[in-house]
């Protein structure tokens, strides 16, 4: 990460922790897992970056077989914090697991944007948007949601969350795969296609317990 990625940081940081003191309880969570998210997303591409530099392997196989292993376990450490102390409730893991995706996916995004500001249009920004940008969120969204279910079951906790990861990894691998390959675009699309079916099953789980209250 040069100086203009910390800049960029700080730029977001200040006026987001400065809303901390407007927003309401859930709201101020939601900011506080974005700005965990952008931390992350600076903490991690300084480790890549070390990484990269010592493994001396191509590009392609670090984005493929390496970045999604470090990112996702990254990511996931302060969703499992939330789950362990202070709600496992699903619809709290959802909110704040998507938060900080976002939050990764923002500072990356920024980041990409002034290192190659000669190359990139508003095209570009769309794709990004809906590819990596949503990527990011998709992937712990896998993790939030599914420690929502095996929580409360500690028998399955452990593995389950295992096997979450390997979901998220796997899946950010996949991606990476096809947007490095001549079917670039094709990867561009599976974010918006995996989420819509996530949003769907979110919707579908919380609407008993509305009917309930009602």
């Amino acid at each position: 990460m040069d100086n203009i990625g910390y800049v960029l940081y700080i730029c977001l940081l200040i006026p987001m922790l400065l809303s901390l003191f407007v927003f309401e309880k859930k709201s101020r969570i939601v900011v506080v897992y974005m700005l965990i998210g952008t931390t992350v997303c600076i903490f991690i591409s300084e480790f890549n970056g070390f990484l990269y530099t010592e493994m001396k392997k191509d590009m392609l196989y670090f984005c493929t077989a390496v970045s999604p292993i470090t990112e996702e376990i990254i990511k996931a450490l302060p969703v499992l914090f939330f789950a362990l102390f202070i709600s496992d409730k699903r619809q709290d893991l959802v909110q704040i697991s998507f938060a900080t995706g976002l939050g990764f996916a923002i500072m990356e995004s920024t980041t990409m944007l002034t290192q190659n500001m000669d190359s990139i249009n508003i095209i570009w920004a769309v794709v990004r948007g809906f590819g990596a940008g949503l990527m990011h969120s998709v992937c712990t969204i896998f993790v939030g949601m599914g420690i929502s279910f095996v929580k409360k079951k500690r028998k399955l906790f452990f593995s389950g969350l295992i096997a979450l990861l390997m979901l998220a990894i796997t899946y950010h691998s996949i991606y990476n795969t096809i947007v490095m390959s001549d079917y670039k675009y094709f990867g561009f699309v599976l974010p918006l296609a995996t989420y819509l079916p996530i949003l769907i099953f979110y919707h579908t789980l919380k609407a008993p317990k509305k009917r309930d209250a009602a």
